[in-house]
């Protein structure tokens, strides 16, 4: 391996090192009351050195949510292109649920992720940022439809409701597993699938009891 090869990796431990002790901080004493010397002390380096790696805490707490949303991205973007649009939401992110564990395992381990991914929909500080990024991941993706289906995004509303109802169910999901009591990737994949499964009849069904 070159020496800038060997230097690249030697960033990416540090940047991962710090990923790492910021989120076991933050489960363990709660994002606000962690600092950015806590989590530079925890790795052995400098504030100076955290802060060339992350413009702040909330950049180090979605760090790995990052990673996990632009493998989703992938997975879309790999979709058959005959696929039915919602069909291909669905699987790509029941895919990415199937495939992010190796990802994220290359960066802190699975468990740690999901924690603090219920850390983060408990810190409303947090929920406020993770909710103003999904709104850009949103926009992204009501592109990659539009792309996929040969549509112009800004003159055919379709891509952008169907992603904003699929993002609702999604969001759902998120809450409604961050509030139970398993904390793994199977649990939320299963949900998922539930809720999505639940959306044709939410959407035309009759719901009043018979």
């Amino acid at each position: 391996m070159s020496g800038t090869g060997l230097r690249e990796r030697k960033k990416e431990r540090t940047r991962d090192a710090l990923v790492r002790a910021a989120l076991e901080l933050f489960v363990a004493a709660g994002y606000e009351r962690t600092t950015v010397d806590e989590i530079a002390e925890a790795v052995g380096v400098s504030q100076r050195t955290f802060f060339r790696y992350f413009a702040g805490k909330e950049d180090a707490a979605f760090f790995v949510t990052r990673l996990a949303e632009s493998h989703y991205i992938r997975a879309l973007r790999e979709r058959p292109p005959g696929e039915a649009p919602l069909e291909a939401l669905r699987q790509a992110v029941l895919g990415s649920w199937d495939t992010i564990g190796e990802a994220i395992e290359q960066v802190v381990p699975v468990e740690l992720h999901l924690r603090a991914y219920k850390m983060i929909e408990a810190t409303p500080a947090l929920l406020a940022a993770h909710l103003r990024r999904q709104e850009g991941l949103e926009e992204e993706i009501a592109g990659i439809v539009a792309e996929r289906e040969g549509l112009d995004v800004d003159a055919d509303p379709r891509p952008r409701l169907l992603v904003a109802l699929f993002g609702g169910v999604m969001r759902v999901t998120q809450r409604t597993w961050s509030v139970g009591e398993e904390c793994s990737i199977e649990a939320i994949r299963e949900l998922t699938a539930r809720h999505l499964d639940q959306l044709g009849p939410a959407l035309t069904g009759n719901w009043r009891p018979v």
